[in-house]
């Protein structure tokens, strides 16, 4: 539970940052140099078993393809790109509400997840205080959403994530953390260089600072390797479904964050509307049996 929590707070500063460099470089681009950092940072540790690693992904091609695809060149380029046509309180509300549901019925369809009573309930009473959060009470704002370009764009990100989910959990690969995500952040990387490539021919180029090193460098380190590490380790422990269920903890700690960096001012409905997203985790996972862990688990 705690390692999904920290990834969690990692990735809350994820679109805070991001929306910070928007007019600096383009979606793709951010993308791009957020996954080459990470590939990066990880290269030195994983060098010495290259050759090991490299025959592994040949052995399980389409496994790690399908898994760097949807978990590292689709997923964040997805919200990245929403992020120029919807509103925060769209991104958040989509975001955050949709992915552990679409994990938690993929869990159940491809990985016979059961999802006991009370699991779900946490999960809807998650959902309830994210509604609340982002409508700060008011019905009248949810009743007037609709979909814009990019809330679609967020809806597909978060179906990618979930997929990403439901295959680290499927994981039929005997390979340790760090290499099991170097591996894929490569992979990841290298699908996304065709569109890198076109985006820097038909948009300007990238306006470097030492803030935009700086946020790619959080992005690729703390928001990449350490967040991934700790969320499949996560997986593997509590299962995907229960996992995705820590998405909801993302908006909150985002809040908090606004309080703090951005001197925002804190709200009764912020307050209130935390407690009950923590009590829905409490009520998932708390009174949900302990998950086994085998050797295969562990290898992710």
């Amino acid at each position: 539970m705690a390692l999904a929590a920290l990834a969690a707070f990692i990735w809350s500063g994820n679109f805070i940052v991001a929306r910070a460099v928007i007019r600096e470089i383009s979606p793709v681009s951010l993308a791009f140099m957020r996954w080459t950092t990470a590939s990066i940072v990880l290269l030195p540790i994983c060098l010495p078993r290259i050759k090991e690693l490299v025959m592994l992904v040949k052995k399980h091609l389409l496994y790690f393809f399908l898994l760097s695809l949807f978990g590292i060149t689709l997923f964040n380029t997805f919200v990245y790109v929403a992020g120029h046509y919807s509103p925060a309180i769209n991104l958040a509300l989509i975001g955050t509400t949709s992915s552990p549901i679409f994990a938690t019925v993929l869990a159940g369809f491809f990985l016979k997840e059961k999802t006991r009573g009370m699991q779900l309930i946490g999960l809807l009473v998650c959902i309830a205080g994210i509604l609340l959060l982002l409508s700060k009470g008011n019905i009248h704002t949810l009743l007037g959403f609709r979909f814009s370009k990019g809330d679609w764009w967020v809806l597909a990100g978060s179906m990618a994530f979930a997929i990403y989910n439901v295959l680290v959990r499927k994981n039929p690969v005997k390979v340790k953390g760090l290499d099991f995500l170097f591996i894929t952040f490569s992979i990841g990387t290298i699908l996304l260089l065709p569109a890198f490539a076109v985006d820097q021919a038909v948009n300007k180029p990238i306006q470097w600072s030492s803030s935009l090193i700086f946020i790619i460098l959080y992005l690729g380190v703390g928001a990449s390797a350490i967040c991934y590490l700790c969320w499949n380790a996560a997986i593997a422990r509590l299962g995907a479904a229960r996992t995705a269920i820590f998405g909801n903890l993302i908006p909150i700690f985002s809040t908090l964050e606004a309080v703090f960096i951005l001197g925002e001012e804190i709200l009764p409905i912020h307050i209130i509307s935390g407690i009950i997203v923590i009590s829905g985790l409490l009520l998932a996972n708390l009174f949900s049996p302990p998950k086994a862990i085998s050797h295969q688990d562990l290898a992710v």
